[in-house]
């Protein structure tokens, strides 16, 4: 890809023969090079490169951090028939050792992790598959409607690093018209009672979407459908998860609905009725952004971030923030990202306030690049981590885990050594 500018000069002509009514965009392309700026200042480096065997294959998910400094990750390919696994990263003198902990069969206990996974304060892990579980239905592409699990450390698993962990099924989706199908990207979350809460991207009675809720009890878990999507303006095939504030609030992203159908921010809350959503933005000038594919992070000042795949000014997408007063929430668009499509997960935030995330096929190569948007005299300003390329690794899908010591790290699902995927790093 070339520089915003050379890009500018290429869509519209040179500077004296850019038209009167276009030229207004290209400062919108000269400002937003003023406000990208790469940097050389980080180091990167592949900690792991996947086999397309026992560690997996084609790593999407963002990775979880724990309190000793081990990652958990999932991988959607590779393990036992291409069926995906949960691995475990841990530092090991100056490197890493990955060891899967658990490889899906593909069949009950299901198939594709594409999300990732959530730690609970015991140490046992939480995630869900995009297919399998017993249920074939008609909206289920043969493969099951996906599920949720839990994995837990084996009795050697303090003993030894190959020790396989135990997987559960906590809930099969049946799909339409009652229940989910597809889980796709979104985090599970837990509260504080040990309750899940989670989305799928279609089923319900409008084969929209759903978003559940999952309550431990002593002879299983049961399933609370807390709504389903509709459509239309409310929105509907939601991609990422949720979000709870400290009312017990839900927050989220759908990738359809809004003024445009490209996509909504919403609400849930609690009443005495169910739940009730309300939507606080529903995409549709364009500017705004388009297909919000990552769902949504709390700052310390209940503020609330998230990005789009695309739309904005240069059409690669948005970083925006939506904050509280007393008429609601109010939309703003942070940074308009560069020409290709933006983030498909969540954004990180650090202490200092500043957003980390990747971008699918942006970056010099046109194969992705990992940022970072900090303020400056009011301003946003981005700069470029990374830019990946075809002939390492690209295309990340996942976002940005943040270790104590601000170093960065994430997956990529092509490329590598041996051509199935990597994890990176990036110390400052």
């Amino acid at each position: 890809m070339q520089d915003l500018y050379a890009h500018a000069q290429r869509v519209f002509g040179s500077a004296d023969k850019i038209m009167p009514g276009l030229w207004w965009l290209a400062m919108v392309f000269l400002l937003a090079a003023c406000l990208w700026q790469p940097t050389q200042a980080q180091t990167y480096r592949v900690i792991h490169d996947f086999t397309g065997g026992a560690d997996g294959a084609y790593p999407r998910a963002t990775l979880t951090l724990d309190r000793a400094g081990n990652f958990y990750g999932t991988a959607g390919g590779g393990g036992a028939g291409g069926n995906g696994t949960v691995f475990k990263l841990t530092h090991s003198g100056s490197g890493w050792v990955l060891v899967p902990v658990y490889r899906f069969q593909g069949g009950y206990d299901g198939s594709v992790p594409w999300s990732p996974v959530t730690m609970s304060p015991d140490g046992t892990l939480f995630g869900t598959t995009l297919s399998g579980g017993y249920f074939q239905g008609e909206y289920c592409a043969q493969g099951g409607c996906g599920l949720v699990y839990n994995l837990k450390p084996g009795p050697r698993a303090a003993t030894s690093a190959l020790a396989p962990w135990t997987q559960s099924v906590l809930r099969a989706f049946t799909g339409p018209p009652y229940d989910g199908d597809g889980p796709v990207y979104g985090t599970l979350i837990l509260d504080q009672a040990g309750n899940l809460y989670g989305t799928t991207q279609f089923g319900g009675p409008q084969i929209g979407g759903v978003v559940f809720e999952l309550t431990p009890s002593p002879g299983g878990w049961s399933e609370n459908i807390l709504y389903t999507f509709p459509y239309g303006f409310k929105g509907g095939e939601p991609y990422a998860g949720v979000v709870m504030d400290s009312a017990g609030n839900l927050y989220g992203t759908s990738s359809r609905g809004g003024l445009s159908d490209v996509g909504t921010v919403y609400e849930l809350s609690p009443t005495s009725n169910g739940w009730t959503e309300t939507v606080l933005h529903g995409f549709g000038s364009g500017n705004d952004g388009r297909v919000p594919y990552g769902g949504l992070i709390f700052d310390q000042a209940g503020n609330l971030y998230g990005a789009t795949a695309l739309g904005g000014t240069l059409s690669g997408g948005v970083v925006y923030e939506l904050s509280p007063s007393s008429n609601g929430w109010t939309y703003k668009v942070l940074y308009n990202l560069p020409p290709a499509e933006g983030p498909f997960e969540d954004l990180s935030i650090d202490a200092s306030g500043s957003l980390y995330g990747t971008s699918n096929s942006s970056g010099t190569g046109e194969a992705g690049m990992v940022f970072k948007l900090s303020q400056s005299n009011g301003n946003w300003i981005l700069a470029d981590l990374h830019d990946f390329t075809f002939s390492t690794a690209y295309f990340p899908y996942g976002g940005v885990t943040i270790d104590a010591d601000g170093n960065l790290y994430g997956t990529a699902p092509y490329g590598g050594a041996y051509g199935y995927g990597v994890i990176w790093e990036i110390t400052p």
